[in-house]
């Protein structure tokens, strides 16, 4: 059987019973839409991140979108944002009007190079997005600094640093508004797709509820302002509200993982992750960088060994962004780092026997080069 970078299989085994009664519970409930364990998980979620709000949707992309939409952000508008990260966040920006703006990263870190915001903002910018990336904080006191300066909203996505830190304060806490995937392979995944928007605002708060259910908010039949159908699942709310409860033991898990491939591969060629100063990583990914990575992939594959590249294209090189205007070259460091990063397999339940099968085939492999 092949090795992956992603499997919920022995994790599923571990957390059976729970996860089906969850889904027992609900379907026992008589509320199947926007019920109790929506209402709950909301809550809880919120809370865990010392927040007041927080809005369960249907996906990441559109937590991206309803919070942007919820911030007064629309056509024509500038969102300055990376271009090193999963497409949904430029979708999102692109789906609301709004024009993305990139920036590009550190070359350590692959997060935002924040130093280089305040020249991208114009009087069109109305929104900072930094995208805390593979399992990561930005450092968001200087873009909350800039944001008060020219009166901007700060959104931070989240998808990918749940329960992450920075200088002790969570992932999600600093913006205006935070959004969250569940998808599966997330450091709080769902047993399909969910997202969420937490905030600190009531007025955002109040938005966002607004958007995600048609535009109603007295009534079913009335619509206050277009919006969506937009809503989180009972079911994945169920799932979700159990594994909220274990979310520190799958972040202690990924880490212990993460601590043994640093000791393991200590000394080769490899570049391993950095942890920016203040940061409390929770692996996301394993993100690995070497020149010859194309290389390293392909001789992988006779050790039954499939990784992944997170991202090999940036956004602002895809076809369908060809209409901003962005070309190859603008950004350096973020296109440098898309020919030689990949990602080693973690999750919180990979056997120590199968990480080792990764490590002794990347260390021979390696040698071979």
């Amino acid at each position: 059987m092949a090795t992956l970078v992603w499997d919920y299989s022995r994790e599923y085994e571990a957390e059976r019973e729970d996860i089906l009664d969850a889904v027992e519970s609900v379907f026992s409930s008589g509320r199947l839409v926007l019920g109790p364990s929506v209402s709950a998980f909301e809550s809880e979620f919120a809370a865990y991140h010392g927040l007041p709000h927080g809005v369960g949707v249907d996906n990441g992309t559109n937590a991206l979108k309803l919070a942007l939409q919820a911030l007064g952000v629309g056509p024509g508008d500038e969102v300055i944002t990376v271009s090193n990260t999963a497409a949904p966040t430029v979708v999102a920006i692109d789906a609301v009007g709004a024009i993305p703006v990139f920036v590009d990263v550190d070359p350590d870190t692959y997060l935002m190079d924040t130093a280089q915001v305040e020249a991208a903002i114009t009087s069109r910018t109305t929104c900072l997005l930094p995208v805390h990336l593979y399992g990561q904080c930005v450092d968001l006191a200087p873009l909350r600094a800039l944001a008060a300066r020219h009166g901007l909203s700060l959104l931070e996505d989240c998808a990918q640093a749940h329960g992450a830190r920075r200088d002790g304060v969570i992932a999600g806490a600093t913006g205006d508004a935070a959004a969250f995937s569940f998808y599966p392979t997330k450091v709080l995944g769902a047993y399909g797709d969910g997202g969420a928007v937490l905030t600190g605002r009531s007025d955002v708060d109040a938005n966002l509820r607004r958007h995600r259910y048609y535009g109603m908010e007295k009534t079913y039949y009335v619509v206050e302002t277009p919006g969506h159908n937009s809503r989180l699942d009972e079911v994945q709310a169920e799932i979700l509200r159990r594994k909220l409860t274990r979310l520190d033991a799958y972040i202690a898990g990924r880490q212990a993982v993460a601590a043994r491939y640093a000791e393991a591969l200590a000394g080769t060629d490899l570049v391993l992750p950095a942890t920016a100063p203040g940061n409390t990583h929770v692996y996301y990914v394993y993100v690995v960088r070497h020149p010859r990575r194309d290389d390293i992939m392909e001789a992988l594959k006779a050790y039954d060994i499939q990784l992944n590249i997170s991202y090999p294209w940036p956004v602002h090189t895809m076809t369908g962004f060809e209409h901003l205007g962005w070309r190859k070259g603008s950004l350096p460091v973020t296109e440098a780092a898309a020919d030689e990063i990949f990602s080693l397999p973690m999750y919180p339940s990979l056997p120590e026997d199968t990480q080792g099968h990764v490590v002794d085939s990347l260390l021979k492999v390696l040698k071979s080069l």
